[in-house]
């Protein structure tokens, strides 16, 4: 009952990971020797922790199955504001870049597109939607579910992955649609552009991480690999690796000069459903 569904880093002060969990908790762990141990325990959620998110400033925020948002300081530990969303409208979630971030995207879920907030003081407005073309009358309506979130590093653009596979690239000002992406015809669970943000990376169901050009819209690699769900994709700060993981119970590392897996690490008995680097 305290299985890790999601992970973040916090580069403020001392540096600390921090991981969402099925018990309803978020935890803040620093190193010790070798291992870990718990520096603070966060609680207020219902429900399991999809999503988390980490700002420069501090702030984390987590995504939980009781449709609330909640955003505070990793440290002083108080709550800057509540996000309350629909039911089944809040999954992976990203603050704005920059050191002190004013809103956070949220992968909307069933609502089939992109929604923004306000993370001011007792905040948690929603100020725009950004929405995903409708679905053909031949298609489910929930082939729409939005599951994925990432900015562009310069915060020009918001990028978000459906369960129909559509990967779609949002102007962040506007809202406007810029374009969508082809290649996935499963969920994309998880995407991160590159440290340039000319570079897409999404971790789909099909088990393929997809490169994809964000500016001229086209597919410029398919990196198989694991055999399972792609659960989670991760640049690294100086943008020469890229870490994924999977259902499949792996983790990988790959270089992103050749887009080659340089190593997988497989000492987990079970799905490994989030990663980070620090």
């Amino acid at each position: 009952d305290d299985a890790v569904w999601s992970v973040a880093w916090s580069g403020a002060g001392e540096g600390l990971l921090l991981t969402g969990s099925v018990d309803e908790s978020v935890k803040a762990w620093r190193a010790a020797g070798d291992g870990l141990e718990m520096a603070h325990a966060y609680t207020g959620h219902t429900l399991g922790v999809v999503a988390l998110a980490a700002a420069p400033n501090g702030l984390v925020a987590s995504s939980a199955l009781d449709s609330l948002i909640r955003v505070w300081s990793v440290d002083t530990h108080e709550t800057r504001c509540v996000i309350e969303t629909p039911p089944a409208e809040n999954w992976q979630i990203a603050f704005a870049p920059g050191d002190e971030p004013a809103h956070l995207a949220v992968a909307g879920g069933v609502s089939g597109g992109v929604k923004l907030y306000s993370i001011e003081q007792d905040g948690g407005e929603q100020v725009s939607v950004m929405s995903l073309p409708e679905v053909a009358a031949d298609k489910a309506k929930n082939s729409r579910f939005v599951q994925s979130v990432a900015y562009s590093p310069d915060g020009r653009r918001i990028a978000c992955g459906a369960m129909d596979g559509t990967v779609a690239l949002f102007d962040a000002g506007t809202g406007k649609l810029l374009h969508t992406l082809q290649g996935h015809a499963m969920p994309v669970r998880s995407l991160c552009f590159d440290t340039s943000g000319k570079t897409l990376y999404t971790g789909c169901d099909d088990g393929h991480i997809h490169a994809y050009d964000a500016e001229h819209r086209s597919l410029q690699d398919a990196l198989p690999g694991h055999k399972s769900w792609v659960l989670g994709v991760s640049i690294s700060p100086d943008g020469n690796a890229l870490c994924s993981c999977s259902s499949d119970a792996t983790v990988k590392l790959w270089d992103v000069g050749t887009r080659s897996c340089v190593q997988t690490m497989s000492d987990q008995s079970e799905a490994v459903w989030g990663v980070c680097f620090g």
